[in-house]
């Protein structure tokens, strides 16, 4: 188990009483917890901005699965870029759209073009990157 080190934080009121709504809005237990996790957060981002860097992280898709060729388009993209994709879920939304969910792992590059790729396909309606890390720096 790490050893805790505490330290001191100042800060105008105004920011601290906003500071106090966010942890309150987002049920952190107290201020301890809410600044680990916001550090942890840029820990992630900054991952994020070296090139090569190992990283973790889902694709979030939503489709028109009507679109013509549209699923082969897709399929074909991520046999491509196979040794990224650890896991996909994919969920019915309703007679048409379609969701999913592609679980990656790999280097920094390599999941941005993917992500790319399967973007700019035309039936895609959205989607984002959720980035995540491989938590050996954090």
């Amino acid at each position: 188990m790490e050893v805790l080190k505490r330290f001191g934080v100042s800060m105008d009121e105004s920011l601290l009483k906003n500071f106090d709504e966010f942890i309150n809005r987002n049920n952190y237990k107290n201020r301890s917890e809410a600044i680990r996790d916001l550090i942890r957060g840029e820990l992630v981002e900054e991952e994020w901005l070296e090139k090569g860097h190992l990283v973790a992280g889902a694709i979030v898709m939503v489709y028109d699965h009507h679109k013509r060729e549209l699923m082969d388009i897709l399929v074909d993209i991520q046999h491509e870029h196979q040794g990224l994709i650890i896991s996909s879920q994919h969920i019915h939304l309703d007679k048409r759209m379609c969701l999913e969910v592609i679980i990656v792992k790999g280097k920094i590059d390599e999941v941005y073009d993917l992500e790319s790729k399967l973007r700019s396909v035309k039936g895609v309606k959205h989607a984002s990157l959720a980035k995540s890390t491989l938590g050996k720096g954090i």
